[in-house]
């Protein structure tokens, strides 16, 4: 059985409260935070908020303990959004308890993919991974208007990558980071991955922890069971490369990694889409029903 498409929450409208979610690493300041709260004030939406208080919130290196920063997504808040600060780590270790789902939208990427795909898994829509509060304001102008669209209803085009493998598939969307989804896998926070369109970026991991990782959805047959695979950014991945320097049949480069394990699938592949921590990070709703097009290399929502 495919993995089924979930429907979009009610669009936000003018007016509509959001609530700031601290999930993962402790805020180090305000500034960027302000600066994206300024980003949804002009849209209209009610963000009231003394980022003092998150400043001040802090476990160790985590932003709060975990019933804090569990009680950020407050199921039952009068918000519409629910909108993730920043990453880092911490948001899977609140899958140990009994997280709350609030309704409406949850807003973030990186670290909150743990999030993200448990609000997917329980077979609730409107987990979107678009950019944090603390990135939203250096996103380009097409990024911050594509996730405000997204948000309020609005019609979102195409993302256009390059298309590594042809053929055309629809199914339900999932969007994450691959280090973090990849430690979900055997736990019971994995959502439906049969049929599905898996879109994968990452920061700062060398060729051959990427090929490590890839190699683990292989084993457990993780991969196999797809419609279709797309890759976001990998920024500062050819960086983390310590053996950049040998000679090229000494190693794997990014992309040889990325295409070596995944164009033996006979599905749809596409690379270099505008999603991840590059700036330009597409916002895209998990469970929604999309079609990936590898001989065209768009990403596009259906319906």
């Amino acid at each position: 059985m495919s993995a089924p498409c979930l429907a979009l929450p009610t669009p936000l409208h003018r007016g509509d409260v959001v609530r700031l979610v601290a999930a993962s690493s402790a805020l180090e300041d305000s500034g960027r935070l302000e600066a994206g709260l300024a980003v949804l004030r002009q849209w209209g939406l009610d963000v009231a908020i003394d980022p003092a208080a998150l400043l001040a919130r802090r476990w160790g290196y985590l932003a709060g303990s975990d019933a804090q920063r569990r009680q950020d997504l407050d199921a039952d808040s009068m918000a519409s959004l629910h909108a993730c600060v920043r990453g880092g780590w911490g948001s899977a270790r609140l899958l140990e308890g009994d997280l709350p789902q609030p309704p409406g939208w949850l807003l973030g990427f990186s670290d909150v993919t743990s999030l993200l795909f448990e609000r997917v898994r329980r077979g609730l829509g409107g987990g979107v991974h678009g950019p944090m509060l603390t990135t939203l304001a250096s996103e380009p102008e097409w990024s911050r208007e594509r996730l405000r669209a997204l948000l309020f209803g609005e019609p979102v085009a195409d993302l256009e990558g390059v298309g590594w493998r042809g053929g055309m598939v629809e199914g339900s969307l999932l969007v994450g980071n691959l280090t973090v989804a990849t430690h979900l896998l055997g736990t019971p926070h994995l959502p439906p991955l049969d049929g599905a369109i898996l879109i994968l970026e990452d920061v700062g991991e060398a060729p051959y922890r990427i090929e490590r990782m890839l190699t683990h959805w292989r084993l457990c047959g993780a991969l196999q069971r797809l419609g279709g695979i797309g890759f976001g950014s990998f920024e500062g991945c050819a960086e983390a490369d310590s053996r950049a320097d040998e000679p090229a049949e000494r190693r794997f480069d990014l992309e040889q990694v990325l295409r070596e394990r995944t164009l033996d699938l006979a599905i749809p592949v596409v690379a270099h889409l505008p999603v991840g921590h590059s700036p330009g990070n597409g916002a895209l709703p998990l469970g929604a029903r999309a079609r990936l097009d590898g001989g065209r290399g768009h990403l596009s929502l259906c319906g």
